[in-house]
């Protein structure tokens, strides 16, 4: 049997309300280009050169629980795709929507994925086209323990979308490793900052704060810089998130 390789393959995804499914990719700029409701659901939305079809959710599927299908998107600028839907949803709401049902994730500086929510509970995920192949999940082994820990969070918040996991790792490894370096304390610091802004519980940054603070004296300048750099990306996270 002979096959021509140049296949296609469209994801095909469920959707549990069409009309807000339509008003949500509107927003971000995607054009319908297939709106059908009777007899059956059938969409289609298409931005750049990729497009997304929608029809009839399973019996039982409840997008609260953020499971009912996904795709990905492998682009080559992965940072350009978030900052056109975050322009976007300012426009549209007046904020990020970061929060909920639909959503987006936050991206870090570096980073090669990000997750767009849509209202369905599908997940969309935008990958950098040059992301590794291979992955260290546990967290690279040839790492001091709390560098491990640091690796193993930066896992659970860019890849696994648990900022709860990544925060709970960083705080049990200071706890255990109290002797570690003081930069990579510090760091550990930044990053919980950086996290509890995220899961929206401020009431912990103080106390992270001060003791980052404490730390600094014993570092030089070079690692100072770094921890600062670190540091800046809380208070990123929250101009992002802050209403326009």
């Amino acid at each position: 049997m002979s096959m021509t390789p140049n296949e296609t393959t469209v994801p095909l995804l469920p959707c549990a309300s069409g009309e807000e499914t339509t008003a949500f990719f509107k927003s971000l700029g995607f054009a319908v280009t297939y709106e059908q409701y009777r007899p059956y659901l059938y969409l289609v939305f298409e931005l750049s050169g990729f497009a997304l079809h929608y029809g009839k959710t399973p019996k039982g599927t409840d997008p609260a629980n953020e499971d009912a299908g996904g795709c990905l998107v492998f682009v080559d600028d992965v940072a350009a795709y978030h900052a056109h839907f975050t322009a976007a949803m300012r426009a549209a709401h007046g904020k990020v929507l970061a929060k909920g049902l639909p959503r987006i994730t936050r991206y870090r500086p570096g980073a090669s994925r990000f997750t767009l929510m849509d209202p369905n509970g599908n997940s969309i995920l935008f990958v950098q086209r040059d992301e590794p192949m291979e992955l260290e999940y546990g967290g690279d082994r040839s790492l001091p323990p709390l560098q491990r820990a640091l690796d193993n969070a930066r896992i659970f918040r860019e890849f696994k979308n648990d900022d709860k996991a990544a925060f709970r790792t960083v705080t049990s490894a200071l706890r255990r490793h109290g002797d570690a370096a003081a930069v990579d304390r510090a760091t550990a610091h930044a990053v919980l900052i950086e996290l509890a802004v995220a899961l929206g519980e401020r009431e912990r940054i103080p106390d992270l704060k001060a003791g980052l603070e404490a730390l600094l004296p014993g570092l030089d300048e070079d690692e100072r810089r770094r921890v600062a750099e670190e540091a800046s990306l809380a208070d990123g996270l929250e101009a992002w998130i802050a209403k326009q």
